[in-house]
């Protein structure tokens, strides 16, 4: 039976991220001072209890540093991340592990060889010592079949498995704790698109069954239409939009997100190959622009944009981090 505390519990984003950075130092020879790249910065970003938010952007934008802080797998430099109302560096490594698990790209890598399945699928179970030899073995043959894995392939190894198996066997081994989040980073691009479907399929069904909240990283827009609830659009270490995912697909409003949808490739052949409007590559994190770091790439820019940092808009329909915006300077900031 529920309780009022129940439901106020679960009004409670699961996860909260204020003003989160994270830079790296980079060495810059024996005779110069160290250089210092920002991964991740100052992102502010909540995930509710049960939705499936997405982050997205291109490569080196900082999507996975993000997932290793979320993880507690990275110290952050400055900010904060809670868990459930809790600073995550309250919480030991094995509690932020109970609670939240990963999936990661590669299934052909994040499984160890040399464990049978059985092994690899009950493996938190072993570090966090819960329940008897017995048990264990009955809740890892429980979530194979939860996963669709065959009972009698426990004690086959990885090599022997097809990679959708493998990806079937990563995610066995996150649940098996039965965590409230599970961080999905790009975990099916490294598979053919027929088994794609099976895993983003099996995520979903996972997610009603077990009352999952996924952070689902990718640079697939097309998956992730079919997956997410918000997207956070991610560039230079940077949210420049968050929004539902209805919103992003179908009235964008910060120019990345707009060339980033322009570029997805669809099935109907009298649209040809997509285009771009990008300028240039992307921007050395080293020297990353002034002002708003998007304007060199920007065919929409204004002259301010060179300069000045734009702030971010919260509203109704969600986050935005462009001078662009008609409302932008008269808006309420968060």
């Amino acid at each position: 039976m529920k309780t009022a505390r129940d439901g106020e519990h679960s009004k409670k984003p699961v996860i909260e991220c204020s003003e989160l950075t994270r830079n790296f130092r980079i060495k810059n020879g024996i005779f110069r001072s160290p250089k210092y790249i920002g991964a991740v910065n100052g992102v502010s970003l909540e995930v509710q209890r049960g939705e499936v938010l997405a982050i997205v952007g291109e490569s080196g934008c900082g999507k996975s540093t993000l997932a290793k802080l979320l993880l507690g797998l990275l110290p952050q430099t400055s900010g904060r991340i809670c868990f459930s109302g809790i600073p995550i560096q309250e919480r030991t490594r094995k509690d932020i592990a109970r609670q939240a698990q990963p999936v990661f790209q590669d299934p052909y890598s994040s499984l160890n060889p040399r464990k049978t399945l059985g092994q690899i699928i009950g493996l938190p179970l072993t570090v966090h010592d819960i329940g008897s030899l017995e048990t264990r073995e009955r809740q890892i043959l429980e979530i194979m079949e939860v996963v669709g894995l065959a009972p009698d392939l426990v004690h086959t190894y990885p090599n022997q498995l097809s990679g959708g198996q493998r990806q079937r066997v990563a995610i066995a081994r996150a649940l098996i704790m039965k965590p409230e989040v599970v961080i999905c980073d790009e975990p099916t691009s490294a598979l053919d698109v027929s088994v794609q479907a099976q895993i983003l399929n099996l995520l979903l069904e996972l997610r009603k069954e077990l009352s999952l909240t996924y952070v689902f990283i990718s640079h697939d827009l097309a998956v992730v239409e079919h997956m997410a609830d918000r997207v956070a659009v991610m560039y230079l270490g940077r949210l420049v939009e968050v929004a539902s995912t209805e919103q992003i697909f179908s009235s964008p409003r910060h120019p990345y997100t707009e060339i980033l949808l322009s570029s997805i490739l669809t099935p109907n052949q009298e649209l040809g190959l997509p285009t771009t409007a990008l300028k240039g590559g992307f921007p050395d994190p080293l020297n990353p622009p002034s002002g708003c770091a998007f304007h060199p790439r920007c065919d929409k820019a204004l002259p301010m944009c060179k300069y000045d940092d734009p702030d971010i808009l919260n509203d109704d329909i969600g986050g935005v981090e462009c001078h662009l915006h008609p409302n932008h300077k008269e808006a309420d900031y968060g």
